[in-house]
């Protein structure tokens, strides 16, 4: 079978149709949001084209493990689990030296954050941010636990399904894109209008990690593969490029 990933040139136009427009009402928080007026075209200053220099003597041996990270009495509670997959270009080909940063709600669906009142208690033991760099051939992991839904004032019993956020840093400040990553099976995903506000299914369904029982480490923990698509057909839908 001819690879779908086939190499047809080193720029593939940015297909627009697949991202949600600035105003999505279904959507709350997109009407007081999304900008009125034309956006303004500021030109990038040098430090921020040429750094930061991300490399692996920065990364702690715990970055990548949640479970453990922030733990100070014992490690945290919830369903055990492994992210892993690949960061790749358009061509599929690996996308190395990617500091990768993640975090997430808690087993319980609430955050570590003061601005965060939901009913579900804090665990003492989970910070729910990470971060790692993808190696040689894109590849990262970490392990966490699986977070859990929880409600948003959007409509009147609006839940957000379980969902993990990743942040992508290239070699500078503005080389940043930030996404969110869904559960296979998890029957919120078709009533989220956040997600729903993503018009082309194709490109919702690639924000959906599956099963990887290959990757889960036996009577410890399942696996979940996300795999980060940078540009081309079958790119990763980005929050900050969808305006």
């Amino acid at each position: 079978m001819q690879d779908i990933f086939e190499d047809r040139g080193e720029f593939y136009q940015r297909d627009r149709g697949l991202h949600p427009p600035a105003l999505t009402p279904g959507y709350k928080t997109s009407v007081l949001r999304s900008p009125r007026l034309a956006l303004l075209s500021i030109q990038p200053t040098v430090s921020e084209l040429t750094g930061p220099l991300f490399g692996s003597d920065e990364i702690g041996l715990l970055d990548n493990d949640l479970i453990r990270n922030y733990a100070k009495t014992d490690e945290a509670i919830g369903e055990r689990i492994i992210v892993h997959g690949r960061v790749l270009d358009e061509n599929a080909k690996p996308v190395p030296n990617i500091l990768v940063e993640f975090w997430q709600a808690n087993d319980g669906g609430r955050y570590r954050h003061a601005n965060d009142t939901y009913v579900a208690p804090i665990d003492p033991n989970f910070g729910g941010c990470g971060r790692t760099l993808s190696d040689a051939e894109g590849r990262y992991h970490f392990r966490t636990v699986r977070p859990g839904p929880y409600p948003w004032r959007n409509r009147m019993n609006d839940w957000r399904p379980a969902h993990i956020h990743f942040s992508l840093y290239g070699q500078g400040f503005i080389q940043r894109l930030i996404t969110q990553m869904y559960f296979e099976g998890d029957p919120l995903i078709r009533q989220c209008p956040m997600l729903l506000g993503v018009p082309d299914a194709e490109a919702r369904e690639r924000l959906v990690a599956p099963l990887d029982l290959n990757a889960a480490i036996p009577l410890d923990c399942l696996a979940y593969r996300f795999d980060i698509v940078l540009r081309g057909r079958r790119a990763t839908y980005f929050e900050n490029k969808g305006r």
